[in-house]
């Protein structure tokens, strides 16, 4: 009898959590955006786990990376406490109980709550690197992605915009104020869902208004290439009337890029740019 109780105490001090040390910083990602974030700024020793999308490649531009750490396994706050954390990181569009749960546990919180541009982009590394005491690669970091929009500027400069919209199988389009925009702002393109269609955020397609669109390109997501992408769309309204995709004009670009809240929306940036100029001695 007491051997079977001194065992089972054995095993069970073996699979409690060991307490968190003093100073010690566990951080725990819920969102794929934060995971990019985290993974360019933290030692590894103070990554505790990411989110449950963070190995997905169409939803995380550092998949592979990503890999060597745990994951949180569902969005539910035992699934975030049970690493232990001292800081989790959240997005506005986590749910809002889901971050009261956390933080009425005692465990501080960040929300990244601005992603449009490079400019909120910078804000939030450096919110990020303060709590990780890695300011210095914060900035480092954002010196790096100024020299490559400086760069990608003056190789645009004086190009005429192509005109494009952020064709989907959703009936939705993504107008101004969104990370599309923010794309085509920096790679020579002409957003029409915003200009011609005063579209803000992102909302259902004005599909009569579409067919009149000058549409030089239409910007899809995904791994797939050209004629596969653009196969689900030529049966639909408004595509199928719309030359750009019946003559099989588009770019494909990478979903983690396309949607983009970090500072990897830059090579988002280049790819599209490239895509879009060829004229350009790049």
């Amino acid at each position: 009898m007491a051997r079977t109780l001194i065992t089972s105490l054995l095993l069970l001090a073996c699979t409690w959590p060991l307490p968190v040390q003093a100073g010690e910083l566990r951080v725990v990602s819920q969102t794929a955006g934060s995971d990019e974030l985290l993974l360019a700024l933290a030692d590894p020793v103070q990554v505790a786990a990411l989110s449950h999308l963070a190995t997905a490649p169409e939803f995380c531009a550092v998949a592979k990376a990503a890999a060597a750490y745990p994951q949180i396994s569902t969005g539910d706050s035992e699934a975030i406490l049970r690493y232990r954390p001292t800081l989790v990181l959240f997005a506005d569009y986590s749910r809002a109980e889901l971050i009261d749960q956390v933080r009425k546990s005692g465990v501080q919180v960040i929300i990244f709550d601005h992603y449009a541009t490079m400019g909120d982009v910078y804000a939030n590394l450096r919110a990020l690197g303060r709590a990780l005491g890695h300011e210095d690669r914060a900035e480092k970091l954002i010196a790096a992605c100024k020299v490559r929009m400086t760069t990608l500027a003056q190789k645009l400069k004086g190009v005429r915009p192509v005109r494009v919209i952020n064709a989907s199988t959703y009936g939705i389009l993504s107008g101004a104020d969104t990370t599309f925009q923010d794309l085509c702002d920096h790679a020579g393109a002409e957003n029409l869902a915003g200009t011609l269609g005063g579209i803000t955020g992102i909302a259902p397609e004005p599909t009569e208004k579409m067919l009149a669109w000058p549409v030089d390109v239409a910007v899809l997501s995904g791994d797939q290439t050209v004629e596969e992408a653009l196969a689900p769309l030529r049966d639909l309204l408004p595509y199928k009337y719309i030359p750009a995709v019946q003559e099989g004009r588009a770019v494909i670009l990478p979903s983690a890029l396309l949607a983009s809240v970090t500072h990897h929306r830059i090579t988002g940036y280049e790819l599209m740019a490239r895509a879009l100029h060829p004229e350009v001695k790049w």
